[in-house]
């Protein structure tokens, strides 16, 4: 079992955008901050649903394939969900749809608990006010002998990192400069001290570093 995290972040460090509305959930610049893993093939079938082959192949699309492996529990915070737009909608289940890509218990962090929600494909929200180590307690024992996905968003990788809670950190470095958002390495200074560190580029031109304890 270890607990993992994988996120994009661009060449200044962010790995979140502005801009968040109803109308533009995402926020300016997301879907240049994650192109090239939304357009491969494992993004494709296990998030859009698609099975034609369609998409890309190649270094991206096996990190892609990496991330929804072996994994039985997942944490996120609440802005992940959707709650920071939504926070007033008991009816609100998230950004995902009838049956979200998870197929697994996920951890929302959030300081206003609600009921849990299963969904269909496996998936069953659990809202938690609780500390990094106190929520993964729970997700681990949900998890058995597979992997703990911390999910994101960066403030919550963040503090998992800096509570050391964090075996496996994979970013793909995105070529582009946001100037804005929430920075994936504030506060951390020194982390790659307790971490052996590896890089590749994609195809893309993604650079993929992970961090393995």
């Amino acid at each position: 079992m270890a607990v993992r995290a994988d996120l994009n972040i661009a060449l200044d460090g962010y790995a979140s955008t502005t801009g968040q509305t109803a109308e533009n959930p995402m926020g300016d610049d997301w879907f240049r901050l994650v192109a090239a893993y939304s357009g491969t093939r494992t993004f494709r079938e296990h998030v859009l649903g698609d099975s034609s082959g369609a998409g890309t192949t190649g270094v991206d699309d096996a990190y892609a394939r990496e991330y929804f492996e072996g994994v039985g529990a997942e944490v996120m915070g609440a802005g992940m969900f959707g709650l920071h737009l939504n926070a007033d909608d008991p009816q609100w289940h998230g950004w995902w749809g009838d049956e979200p890509p998870f197929h697994v218990p996920v951890f929302v962090l959030t300081h206003a608990p609600r009921p849990s929600i299963e969904m269909a494909g496996g998936t069953t929200f659990h809202f938690r006010s609780a500390s990094p180590e106190g929520v993964l307690a729970e997700a681990i024992s949900a998890a058995g002998d597979t992997d703990v996905r911390i999910g994101g968003g960066v403030r919550t990788v963040r503090s998992f990192l800096a509570a050391g809670l964090v075996d496996r950190l994979h970013v793909g470095i995105t070529p582009i400069l946001l100037g804005r958002g929430h920075k994936l390495w504030d506060d951390l200074r020194g982390l790659e001290a307790g971490y052996t560190v590896s890089s590749e580029t994609a195809e893309s031109g993604i650079t993929h570093v992970t961090f393995q304890r």
